[in-house]
C-alpha cells in the first residue's frame, strides 16, 4: 500500500527523536528554485489548535476538543460514547475554563496571532520570490480546518504545503489535524489530485533553534545575576499511553529539542542549569512527567531563587502561557520560595522565526505529491448489525458501571471539575 504525505506508522515513530527531519513523500518533484512553480497556484496551510474567542465559546470549544478520538482515546468497544463523554467533560470543565479565559481578557488571542503569522509568512515568501496564498485551519474552533480546505479548493490551489504550528509532532496535535486532512482529501476528487507536502515537525531547524536561543538570552539579561537563573522549559503534556502504547514521538522530540537549544546556548557561552517539565494535564490518567507544578515546588525547596520559564511547545501566546504559566505557575513558584521570575515570550512574529518558516516551505515544495491515503483503521465501523448491537448493549452496561463508580466520580471531581 502506498503511504502518502498524510500517513504515519507507529514503526516509524518509536524511538526516533529526529523523526521528521524531512517530509513524508512518495516520488519527489525536483525544483531548483521557487520560480519554477510560478505557473502553479501555491498554497500554504497553517494548522493550529484554535481557541474560544468569547466566554460563550468555551463549552462548545471544549466539546470539540474532547470529542476528538486523538485526544480521548477510547477502546473500540466504547467509541460510541465519544461524544456523550465529551459533552459531560465539557459541561463539567467549562466553569473553571471560563475563569481562565476571563483572566486573560475574555477569550483566546490565538486566532488573531495565527492570522498575523499567516500574513507575515506570505510577505516573507514573496520577498523570496514565491507568490502564495496562506491559509489558517484550526482544529477545534473557527476557522476550522475543513473550512480552510474548502477555500483552498475554491482558489484552485494546485500545490500545497501543510505546516502545523507545532514544532514537535504528536498524534494529539499534528496527527489529529492530519487525520482530518486525510478524511477530506480522500473524499474529494479535486483535492486528491493536489500536490501536497506535509512538514511533520521542525523543532530541529537551525532557524527555530536560534530564534528560541535569542529569546532566552534576551530574557536572561532581565535578571540581576543572569548566570544564576535556571532555565525552566515547560512543554504541553500528553498522556503516557500515547508514547508507550501508540508510539507517539513527542517526548523524544521534545527532549531532543531541549538538547539542541541548550547546545546553541552553550555555543554562546551561556551555561545556565536547565530542566524540562510538562504542563496542562487533564483527567485521571497518567501524563508525561515530571509535572510542571510539582517541579516548581521541588526547585523552591532546593533553594533555586531565579527561574526563567520557557514555553517550549508553544509558538503563540494563548491560555497555557498567559494564564497557566504567567499566573498559576508564577504564583506557585513565588509561594515555593523562588524570588525572581521571568518568562520567555512565545515566538509569535519574531522575524527570524517567520523567515525560517518561509525557508521550510520553499525547501519542501519539490517533495509535494498527490495524496494517497491508506485506509484508516481508526474509522472502521462494524457492518454486522448483530455484532454492533452486542457491542452497544454490553458497552453501555460497562460504561454505566465505569462512569458512576465511586472511584470514577472522585476522579472527575479531582481532575476534571
Amino acid at each position: 500500500m502506498l503511504r502518502g504525505p498524510f500517513s504515519w506508522d507507529k514503526r516509524d515513530l518509536v524511538g526516533q527523536a529526529s523523526y521528521s527531519v524531512g517530509t513524508t513523500t512518495l516520488d519527489g518533484i525536483h525544483l531548483e528554485n521557487p520560480s519554477h512553480v510560478a505557473e502553479e497556484k501555491v498554497g500554504v496551510l497553517l494548522l493550529n489548535l484554535g481557541g474560544p474567542e468569547t466566554l460563550n465559546d468555551v463549552q462548545p470549544f471544549l466539546f470539540n476538543l474532547f470529542a476528538d478520538p486523538d485526544i480521548i482515546r477510547l477502546p473500540r468497544l466504547f467509541r460510541f460514547l465519544q461524544k456523550p463523554l465529551a459533552k459531560l467533560i465539557s459541561v463539567l470543565r467549562a466553569p473553571k475554563s471560563k475563569e481562565g479565559y476571563a483572566a486573560i481578557g475574555g477569550g483566546s488571542p490565538l486566532r488573531k496571532i495565527t492570522d498575523d503569522q499567516a500574513l507575515a509568512l506570505k510577505v516573507a515568501l514573496e520577498a523570496k520570490g514565491l507568490s502564495s496564498n496562506v491559509y489558517v485551519g484550526m482544529r477545534y474552533w473557527y476557522p476550522f480546518t475543513e473550512e480552510a480546505i474548502q477555500q483552498i479548493k475554491r482558489d484552485g490551489i494546485t500545490r500545497l504545503v501543510v505546516l502545523p504550528l507545532y514544532p514537535q509532532f504528536s498524534i494529539s496535535t499534528t496527527g489529529s489535524s492530519i487525520r482530518v486532512l486525510q478524511q477530506v482529501f480522500r473524499e474529494d476528487e479535486y483535492l486528491s489530485s493536489v500536490l501536497v507536502s506535509v512538514i511533520n515537525s521542525w523543532y530541529q531547524r537551525e532557524g527555530y533553534i536560534k530564534s528560541m536561543a535569542d529569546l532566552i538570552e534576551k530574557e536572561l539579561h532581565s535578571f540581576s545575576e543572569p548566570e544564576e537563573a535556571m532555565i525552566f522549559f515547560s512543554a504541553h503534556g500528553v498522556p503516557v499511553s500515547y508514547v508507550e502504547e501508540a508510539g507517539d514521538p513527542y517526548r523524544d522530540q521534545m527532549e531532543d529539542c531541549i538538547f539542541l537549544i541548550m547546545q546553541e546556548m552553550k555555543a554562546r557561552g551561556i551555561n545556565n542549569e536547565h530542566t524540562l517539565a510538562y504542563q496542562s494535564r487533564v483527567g485521571p490518567v497518567q501524563w508525561l512527567k515530571p509535572y510542571t507544578d510539582e517541579v516548581l515546588v521541588e526547585l523552591g525547596q532546593k533553594g533555586v531563587k531565579s527561574l526563567l520559564a520557557v514555553p517550549v511547545s508553544f509558538v503563540s501566546e494563548h491560555i497555557e502561557t498567559l494564564e497557566e504559566i504567567d499566573m498559576e505557575y508564577k504564583e506557585l513558584a513565588l509561594e515555593s520560595g523562588i524570588k525572581n521570575w521571568a518568562r520567555v515570550p512565545a515566538l509569535g512574529l519574531t522575524p527570524s522565526f517567520i523567515t525560517d518558516l518561509a525557508d521550510a516551505v520553499i525547501e519542501t515544495l519539490p517533495s509535494a505529491t498527490a495524496l494517497y491515503a491508506p485506509t484508516s483503521t481508526s474509522e472502521d465501523v462494524d457492518h454486522d448489525p448483530i455484532t454492533y448491537f452486542i457491542k452497544i448493549f454490553f458497552g453501555s452496561i460497562l460504561a454505566f458501571i465505569l462512569f458512576f463508580s465511586p472511584k470514577m466520580i472522585m476522579a472527575f471531581k479531582n481532575h476534571v471539575i
